[in-house]
C-alpha cells in the first residue's frame, strides 16, 4: 500500500486493478475491489489499520468484471454511476463467464465463474460529493472507457483516480467505449489536471507524457476504424489493425503478448460493430424477414 498524501493511499499488488482507499474520521472510502475474496478481505484489514472511522463506502469506477467481481467481498454499501448499475440489471445475478475471451485479468482465474454479482446501493448521474471527516471527495461520470465511468477526485490535495481513461504499458479495453467523449476528456485531464497525482486503475500513478500517449494512440485507433468503415469493410478486417497496435507495448512473455492481442482483438471488433456497423446489420436482418 502506497501513501498518496494523509488518508490517501493506492494499492497495485491484488489481482485485478490498483486500488485506492480514503482513510477519514468518519470512515474508509474504497476505490475499486480485488478480483479474490482472500484479497479483499487484506485490503479491508490493511485500511482498517489506518484508525479511520469505522464505516465503510466503496465506489466502482465503472461495471467491467476486473473491478467489481469481488466487490460482495467487501462488505459494504457501494456506489456507482447510474449507467453502470443499468449494466448490472442486465446481467445475470450469477456470474458465468463468457464464451469469448476479452484480455480481462479475470479470465485467469478461473474461482471467479459462480461469484454472485454486489449490485450498487447508491446511483448518480453526473457529480456526487461525500463529505466524511477530511477534506471533500468528488465522483465525477466521464463515460471515455465505458458508458458509467467515473473519477473520484480529491481537489483539495489534488489527487484524482481515473479508472481506466488511461492504462500503462498496456492496450486498453475498446469494447465498450465512447473513443470520442474518451479523447475529450484526456484533453481536460492534460489541460486541468496537469498538477495532480493522477492514479490509473492499470499502472498506478500516471506521468502527464502517458496521458499525452494515450491521447495519441486512441487518435491512431479512431482513425484506422474510420477508415475501414469509409471503405464499408467487414468487422473482421479490424483484426489487419491489431499489429501496428501492439507495437507500443514491448514484452517477452508469449502468455502475455497473446492476452493483449485478444483484447484488441475484441475490443476492435465489437466497437466496429456497435459504432459503424449496427445499423447495417439491422438492415440485413429486416431484408432476410421480408
Amino acid at each position: 500500500m502506497q501513501q498518496i498524501e494523509r488518508g490517501i493511499y493506492y494499492e497495485d499488488g491484488y489481482l485485478g486493478v490498483t486500488l485506492g482507499g480514503l482513510v477519514f474520521s468518519h470512515g474508509t472510502i474504497m476505490i475499486d475491489a480485488p478480483l479474490r475474496a482472500d484479497e479483499a478481505r487484506s485490503w479491508r484489514s490493511a485500511l482498517l489499520n489506518q484508525r479511520g472511522g469505522s464505516n465503510r463506502l466503496l465506489i466502482n469506477l465503472d461495471a467491467h468484471p476486473d473491478r467489481t467481481l469481488g466487490a460482495r467481498s467487501m462488505e459494504c454499501t457501494i456506489v456507482a454511476h447510474q449507467k453502470t448499475a443499468d449494466v448490472f440489471r442486465n446481467r445475470p445475478t450469477i456470474f458465468k463467464g463468457q464464451n469469448i475471451e476479452t484480455g480481462s485479468i479475470w479470465e485467469n482465474y478461473t474461482d471467479a465463474i459462480g461469484v454472485r454479482w454486489a449490485n450498487p446501493d447508491i446511483t448518480f448521474t453526473d457529480r456526487m460529493s461525500l463529505h466524511w471527516g477530511g477534506p471533500e471527495v468528488v465522483i465525477e461520470h466521464h463515460p471515455g472507457p465505458s458508458i458509467g465511468a467515473t473519477w473520484v477526485l480529491i481537489p483539495e490535495m489534488k489527487v484524482v483516480f481515473i479508472g481506466d481513461a488511461v492504462v500503462l504499458e498496456q492496450p486498453p479495453f475498446l469494447a465498450n467505449a465512447d473513443l470520442i467523449a474518451w479523447l475529450e476528456d484526456l484533453e481536460l485531464l492534460r489541460n486541468f489536471y496537469k498538477d495532480y497525482m493522477i492514479i490509473s486503475s492499470r499502472g498506478g500513478p500516471v506521468p502527464i507524457e502517458a496521458v499525452r500517449a494515450q491521447i495519441k494512440y486512441l487518435e491512431r485507433v479512431n482513425k484506422g476504424l474510420e477508415r475501414l468503415a469509409n471503405k464499408n469493410a467487414q468487422p473482421d478486417s479490424t483484426e489487419g489493425l491489431i499489429a501496428s497496435l501492439l507495437t507500443d507495448f514491448s514484452t517477452t512473455s508469449p502468455e502475455l503478448n497473446e492476452k493483449f492481442t485478444q483484447r484488441l482483438r475484441y475490443g476492435l471488433m465489437q466497437y466496429y460493430l456497435r459504432s459503424y456497423r449496427s445499423e447495417s446489420i439491422l438492415e440485413e436482418i429486416e431484408e432476410e424477414s421480408d
